[in-house]
């Protein structure tokens, strides 16, 4: 190869790694393009409140947000400060970080930590996609401190907010109201043994695989409320691997006493397998 050819390629070279650097990898962004972004809605909370340094710097330094869907409470995190008022109901679309990093799997099976650091990074490609360099690496290692210290908790990546519309907020009513029952606030609780309990459950998976980020897995008592139709209400516990069980996909007979529907305090038993 002449020494004009050779010159030539060493400039090819250097102009596709300067435009690599230039922002966040885009072969990552290529590769989820396809997958839709998570939606999310329900009332927002602002909680003024001390953060840590990992928090603030994922949150483009605002206020402690979070969205309540059903059961389940999510903590934002904005790629630009969002201006959300406490107490009104809105729709997010992003990435729910622990529900991504867990579909793209381990194929150590979290021998060598969770999350993966390839993970986290392709969650933040996701949700946030054109970041510069530098900010595209501070923010997957953040994420990654972030959701080791809390692993089950919804961690959810910001891609757009905006207050749910009023046909938006009706019909999430109308879903709600279909699944209660009249007068469900007023309808008594009792508190019922595990054991006895047990007796009353149709269908539940109470033996799950352990999560890749407690791949020891083991057995927990997960303190829950049953409703007047047999589904998990409410889940009353802060334990983790409790979080991660798949409570939609319970359900018990009815609970009534002396004819008339109850609400059921009571703890369930799940254990979760080991990854070998």
């Amino acid at each position: 190869m002449s020494r004009n050819a050779r010159i030539l390629c060493l400039l090819v070279l250097a102009i596709a790694a300067l435009g690599g650097c230039s922002s966040g990898p885009s072969n990552k962004e290529a590769k989820n393009a396809g997958r839709p972004l998570d939606r999310i809605q329900g009332k927002a909370q602002v909680m003024v409140e001390t953060v840590g340094a990992t928090d603030a710097a994922l949150n483009a330094g605002g206020s402690s947000v979070y969205i309540r869907e059903g059961d389940r409470r999510y903590r934002l995190f904005f790629r630009t400060a969002a201006e959300v008022a406490d107490g009104q109901v809105y729709v997010a679309e992003g990435v729910y970080a622990q529900k991504a990093i867990d579909e793209i799997g381990d194929p150590d099976q979290g021998k060598n930590g969770y999350p993966l650091q390839s993970s986290c990074e392709r969650a933040v490609g996701m949700a946030w996609k054109g970041l510069p360099f530098d900010e595209f690496d501070a923010d997957t290692s953040l994420l990654s401190a972030r959701v080791k210290r809390y692993p089950a908790r919804p961690i959810f990546l910001v891609t757009r907010i905006r207050p749910a519309t009023s046909d938006e907020i009706n019909a999430a009513a109308a879903d709600a109201k279909k699944d209660a029952t009249a007068g469900d606030e007023d309808i008594k609780e009792i508190s019922v043994a595990p054991e006895k309990q047990r007796a009353f459950l149709i269908e539940g998976p109470a033996v799950q695989p352990a999560p890749l980020w407690d791949p020891a897995g083991g057995t927990v008592s997960c303190k829950v409320l049953i409703g007047p139709k047999g589904k998990i209400d409410d889940l009353e516990t802060g334990v983790q691997l409790c979080e991660a069980v798949p409570w939609s996909q319970f359900r018990y007979q009815s609970p009534v006493q002396g004819g008339h529907p109850v609400k059921v305090r009571t703890e369930i038993e799940v254990r979760f397998e080991p990854r070998k």
